[in-house]
């Protein structure tokens, strides 16, 4: 009986320790977990027309953030694996975070009822996505953003199912292409390919350091309107990410919009990405980039610097056939459309394969129309603009 009782009490002995290191384990990762367990496959891949699968991701608690603005940010890749790698897995189990090209193109526009809109095609190759919602906290706003899945690590070729790649994708957050959050404003990134082999924006001037796509997550996070967007903007050294260079565009629900750009000097002489500034174009303040830009209230952008002067050989515009399409579709109505539908179509006549176009990318993976107004936006994967099963409708406040 006595050997009995001892065995009894050593099996409720490590029945305490295994509850107790759970217990630890769920209070440690608790929203990592909730997280990890939110992810859904909401679209299946198709692989003859190059769709990947598209899953979606509800973000427990603040995933650090705040602590990513106390410590000054980062300006690398690097530091940024590093650190989203030290915060959600503790250390224990390594991540990934990189990015590439993105050739795309976006406008604002207001719809028939008042309206407004900031809608974007993501052009690149096939790859899994992730529609990621984050939510609200003291002094930090709600958002959905867009995250292509291959910037952190996850194979473009197959579905997410293992247990690391599931591990990888909590570092979503930072990684976001476009979003919008549940003030109404809205950002996104693009291609810019400045210099003479694509130099990427290094600025040094002693200011808190920020990469790419973190810029875009602070705006969402902590940004109550436009002028706020372009003062986070302004407070940080931008450093791009994946050896490349960016611009980006934001605006917010009053109709305001503007393009942010990193530059110095013309293409030729922009070699030298420490030495470029931030140059922010107001939609309606931009009569200097042309006579076209200067009478419309809304903005257009692809991917080449749009400042006056900059290139030396027109004929060097990444994505001018684009930002040409776009300017005859918005004008034809003076930036008025019908509703999100009618922005779509406007997106749809830019998409990779909808047209004899100059771009060498092969698919248009996704195409967004933000309601500023509302906060909620109209989701198509890959192209499917004429299939109803392929709308998603989204809402910063979910």
């Amino acid at each position: 009986m006595r050997s009995h009782s001892i065995a009894k009490r050593i099996a409720l002995a490590a029945a305490a320790v295994v509850l107790l290191l759970a217990a630890c384990v769920f209070i440690m990762w608790r929203s990592e977990i909730a997280a990890f367990m939110s992810i859904e496959q909401v679209r299946g891949r198709d692989d003859a027309h190059q769709d990947g699968s598209v899953y979606t991701m509800h973000v427990s608690g603040g995933f650090y953030l705040d602590d990513f603005v106390e410590q000054g940010g980062v300006s690398s890749d690097s530091e940024l694996i590093s650190f989203v790698t030290g915060k959600i897995t503790k250390g224990l189990i390594p991540m990934e975070i990189s990015e590439s090209e993105i050739a795309c193109s976006a406008f604002t526009a207001v719809t028939a009822d008042g309206d407004r809109l900031f809608a974007r095609n993501y052009d690149m190759d096939k790859t899994n996505t992730c529609i990621v919602y984050t939510d609200a906290s003291p002094g930090r706003h709600a958002s959905v953003s867009t995250v292509d899945l291959q910037f952190l690590g996850i194979d473009p070729e197959s579905d997410m199912t293992g247990f690391m790649e599931k591990v990888n994708s909590l570092a979503a957050p930072y990684a976001p292409l476009d979003g919008v959050n549940d003030a109404g404003v809205s950002c996104a990134i693009f291609m810019s390919y400045q210099g003479a082999e694509t130099v990427p924006t290094d600025q040094d001037t002693g200011k808190p350091d920020i990469t790419s796509t973190t810029l875009l997550r602070l705006i969402l996070d902590y940004a109550d309107d436009l002028d706020e967007a372009v003062e986070i903007a302004q407070s940080y050294d931008l450093h791009d990410s994946a050896g490349t260079s960016y611009h980006y565009m934001v605006a917010d629900s009053s109709g305001r919009s503007a393009i942010l750009e990193y530059v110095a000097g013309t293409d030729a002489t922009d070699n030298d990405g420490a030495a470029r500034t931030l140059v922010v174009t107001y939609n309606d303040g931009d009569g200097h980039i042309g006579e076209r830009e200067g009478a419309a209230d809304y903005q257009w952008i692809t991917n080449f610097i749009i400042q006056p002067g900059y290139y030396e050989d027109p004929a060097e515009r990444k994505g001018y056939d684009r930002y040409e399409k776009l300017c005859e579709e918005l004008g034809a109505a003076g930036g008025v459309v019908g509703d999100e539908a009618a922005a779509m179509d406007i997106l749809a006549s830019v998409g990779r394969r909808s047209w004899n176009n100059d771009d060498s990318n092969s698919c248009t993976v996704h195409s967004v129309v933000y309601n500023l107004t509302d906060r909620t936006a109209m989701w198509i994967p890959n192209e499917h603009y004429g299939d109803e099963s392929a709308v998603f409708t989204l809402s910063a406040s979910d």
